[in-house]
């Protein structure tokens, strides 16, 4: 990994340095800068700065950089993975990442580099564990704070001891539709992304174990391919068994205390979009510029989609809006060069009309090649378009408590695209 880290502000002056392996001088940083602004000048910024000495690898966060230098063929995702964890950690304990916070806390930041980093590796870079004893006030205590066993135990990520009066357990399943489609409706791209979020408030040390109607697991046991779904890319959480998951697709894990994202998922399956626009556009030359915008939702009827924001865009010397729709509210956003039409509900199955007329003062060539999409923002819950279930979360700890767990599933828009004519 990496020899030494640096915190500097913006003209090159260090803040924090941490040398970990004493194999380079800390004069060294001294080259940082002037490298860094030639490289500027020659149009060719990298986070990553070779010399013949070392190398630096660098983020720059809020108004500072931070800065590692090493002299070994180090694995570089790993120290920028590690880069913005210290970002990460530094901003729960600040809230704000900048210089006046590193300037007012140096010394719980050298506390907390001296735990994130053992010799220039990763060491414990949970912040719900490093703020159980390494606190802002920390310093001012006669007894040292006892290391709680998480640091040295397997289960890094979990203390001992954790009591509650109610266990209970929140899943969520929260699944984001990217898609493109052009103005004759067929969808050009699409993709579900997904994540399984937790709220763990359990006693004791549990085991957690979730099964899903994962199309791997259906095939090898025999159950066929109804009501199955095929799940790619699939990240997880370190407290996930992955043997357990790659034996017999059995989700197994000690969960972390608190609210944490299990896993993350993706399914490239083509789908069809769940709200539907249509859009007539009538031009009248020297004068004004009309729209008739149809929204139709393309999912059951049980199902609701809540929050619902279409964005329809309009030349940028449009004015003197005027409004007709038979749902929700409509107004002209000027900053973004549209319309803002929201609707609060809007139940599978129906459609819906919206009329716009702007008056057009100066007459522009439109490339219609280059018009930018209508956008729709959403949220329907109690809802997946993958079609992925959870079919079982059981419970095991010690002292056979019963818990109550609770299953949410959420489809929201990622990036949910229309092309008009």
């Amino acid at each position: 990994m990496f020899s030494q880290i640096f915190i500097l502000d913006l003209k090159g002056k260090v803040l924090i340095s941490r040398n970990y392996r004493g194999e380079l001088d800390s004069t060294v940083i001294d080259r940082f800068m002037p490298y860094l602004m030639d490289r500027e000048e020659e149009g060719t910024v990298s986070p990553l700065l070779q010399t013949q000495d070392c190398t630096f690898a660098y983020i720059k966060t809020s108004n500072l950089y931070i800065v590692t230098t090493t002299r070994r063929n180090a694995n570089i995702a790993l120290i920028f993975t590690m880069l913005h964890k210290i970002v990460e950690v530094f901003t729960e304990y600040f809230k704000e990442l900048e210089e006046e916070s590193i300037r007012d806390n140096f010394v719980i930041i050298y506390e907390l580099l001296d735990e994130l980093i053992d010799f220039g590796y990763p060491q414990t870079t949970d912040s719900k564990i490093l703020q159980e004893y390494i606190t802002q006030e920390g310093y001012k205590l006669e007894i040292q704070p006892r290391i709680p066993m998480a640091v040295t135990n397997a289960v890094s990520w979990r203390s001992e001891g954790i009591k509650y009066r109610k266990n209970e357990v929140f899943l969520d399943v929260i699944e984001s539709v990217n898609l493109l489609a052009n103005q004759n409706g067929t969808v050009l791209r699409s993709e579900i992304e997904g994540a399984i979020k937790m709220r763990v408030y359990l006693s004791g040390m549990p085991e957690l174990r979730l099964g899903l109607n994962d199309k791997v697991l259906f095939e090898s046991t025999g159950r066929g391919k109804s009501k199955s779904i095929e799940l790619e890319d699939v990240k997880f959480h370190q407290c996930v068994r992955l043997s357990r998951f790659e034996n017999d697709r059995t989700i197994s894990f000690v969960p972390p205390d608190g609210e944490f994202e299990l896993m993350t998922y993706r399914n490239s399956n083509q789908i069809k979009p769940l709200i539907w626009i249509e859009s007539v556009i009538e031009r009248h030359a020297h004068s004004r510029i009309e729209y008739m915008i149809k929204a139709k939702s393309q999912f059951k009827r049980r199902s609701t989609a809540n929050n619902v924001e279409i964005i329809i865009p309009v030349p940028c010397d449009a004015d003197s809006p005027k409004f007709k729709t038979t749902i929700g509210n409509v107004k002209y956003n000027p900053e973004q060069n549209a319309i803002v039409w929201n609707i609060k509900s809007f139940p599978g199955g129906k459609e819906f009309l919206m009329r716009a007329q702007f008056q057009l003062p100066s007459v522009q060539s439109e490339d219609v090649e280059g018009k930018p999409p209508i956008q729709v923002r959403f949220e329907i819950p109690y809802f997946t378009v993958s079609g992925i279930q959870v079919r079982y979360l059981k419970i095991i700890e010690k002292s056979g408590y019963q818990a109550l767990p609770w299953v949410r599933y959420i489809t929201q828009n990622g990036d949910y695209q229309l092309r008009t004519n």
